[in-house]
């Protein structure tokens, strides 16, 4: 047994703001009031903490198999833990690509075997990510996947991408898309904008993502199947999320920690600040807030995206794209929402549990302090003031944009199925 003691409890699924005690007892959620006693169970001492349902992370690359050198289950998990995360949901990018029901079992068991946090793969959406024909996708699901995507690779033939959204209509499976339209992106490693000419790097321009979201959304509303758009990052797609919703449409759509905190105008020849969706304008971030704000964006995805060091220490335009980002994303959400006043520390909970869990469909199962509920719990404090250094991450890749950077509030343990797996 484990019992939490005199931590604020904020539950987005019960509307719970209260200061209360957890008792966790085999794996699950025994009890929760005031002035609880357990003699027999392990105290954990919550007092000016926030006690939360487990955080989940929606998108997340955790490159194994394949890409081991830069990532492992293992080692990506435990970063995870460590930033507060109890599941994650790992892209398809992987060597081989994850689109058979083979690769998603060994992805399952790898991570049964070794994994601290529970980790929810996502089948690719066409075979080897090629956006040519269908994958295994029923067989992925049976196997574990719980949504579909290319990633990194945008399914550039609408005639497919109706195929795919038709296909896991039945199977109440999302579709998670990049959205990049692949002839106005290529070549380019940053943002279009004045930034961009004076660093002499060639910009991708806005558009390239909000061209692909319209027509998303589109498909979406011809197939009648559930679209989630990954790491949406300027205004016009997020004027097309906005749209979709109040036509009743099943779109939903994430934001990133880097993308809501920096800017193209933060970007500097330093391949850490080189990712895909680029660093998008202020006007662009200003947005993400207001969607942030208002109810428009559904989750915080961190897209914790390693690369083994020696591939970023290259000139900028030769560099991988991508950051991790699993152990600062609470933190950015503190410092640049909460703290900033923009949203509560409600909205900045649900954000990260019962949206993710929406998007996932997973509504009556999703993360709760209820009675009952896996007791998969994520306590943060909103004040502790530390300092991230990249180097000493769990993690195999230190590519961070916020890598010696002051927080205010972070995570402070990490419980999956009443296991304590990380606690600072």
């Amino acid at each position: 047994m484990l019992l939490i003691k005199n931590g604020r409890v904020l539950d987005p699924s019960r509307e719970t703001d209260q200061l209360l005690d957890v008792l966790v007892d085999k794996g699950k959620i025994a009890k929760v009031g005031q002035g609880i006693s357990a003699p027999d169970a392990l105290l954990l001492d919550a007092s000016g903490c926030i006690v939360a349902p487990g955080f989940i992370d929606l998108h997340c690359h955790l490159r194994e198999p394949g890409g081991e050198i830069s990532e492992t289950i293992e080692s990506g998990t435990q970063s995870a833990a460590r930033g507060g995360f109890t599941a994650v949901c790992p892209m398809p990018n992987t060597q081989p690509v994850n689109d058979n029901a083979s690769v998603t079992r060994a992805i399952m068991e790898r991570a049964a075997a070794i994994s601290p946090v529970r980790v929810w793969p996502i089948g690719a959406a066409s075979k080897e990510s090629k956006g040519e024909q269908l994958a295994e996708i029923a067989a992925m699901q049976q196997a574990g996947a719980v949504a579909v995507s290319d990633d990194g690779r945008p399914i550039a033939s609408s005639r497919l991408l109706r195929q795919v959204m038709e296909y896991c209509v039945p199977l109440r499976l999302p579709v998670i898309d990049h959205c990049e339209d692949a002839s106005l992106a290529a070549g380019a490693v940053m943002r279009e904008g004045s930034r961009s000419i004076r660093l002499g790097l060639k910009g991708m321009p806005a558009a390239a993502e909000s061209i692909c979201a319209g027509r998303d959304v589109e498909v979406a509303l011809l197939s009648g199947a559930r679209l989630h758009i990954a790491h949406l990052s300027t205004r016009r797609s997020l004027d097309h999320v906005r749209n979709a919703k109040r036509q009743g449409l099943a779109v939903t759509c994430e934001v990133t920690p880097h993308h809501f905190t920096l800017t193209d105008e933060d970007v500097q020849y330093d391949a850490n600040f080189k990712m895909n969706p680029p660093l998008a304008s202020q006007d662009d971030r200003a947005a993400l807030l207001e969607g942030l704000a208002d109810g428009t964006v559904d989750a915080i995805a961190t897209d914790h995206a390693p690369h083994h060091p020696a591939s970023k220490d290259v000139e900028f335009d030769r560099a991988p794209f991508g950051v991790i980002g699993f152990e600062t994303a609470i933190a950015l959400a503190l410092n640049e929402l909460v703290h900033a006043k923009r949203i509560s520390l409600m909205r900045m909970v649900e954000l990260f549990t019962t949206g993710p869990a929406r998007v996932l469909g997973k509504n009556g199962e999703g993360p709760s302090l209820g009675q009952g509920s896996p007791a998969d719990i994520t306590i943060f404090s909103a004040e502790w003031e530390w300092t991230y250094r990249a180097a000493e991450s769990p993690s195999r890749s230190r590519n961070s944009p916020f890598d010696g950077r002051k927080f205010r509030g972070g995570p402070v343990a990490t419980i999956v199925g009443g296991k304590i797996v990380y606690r600072a």
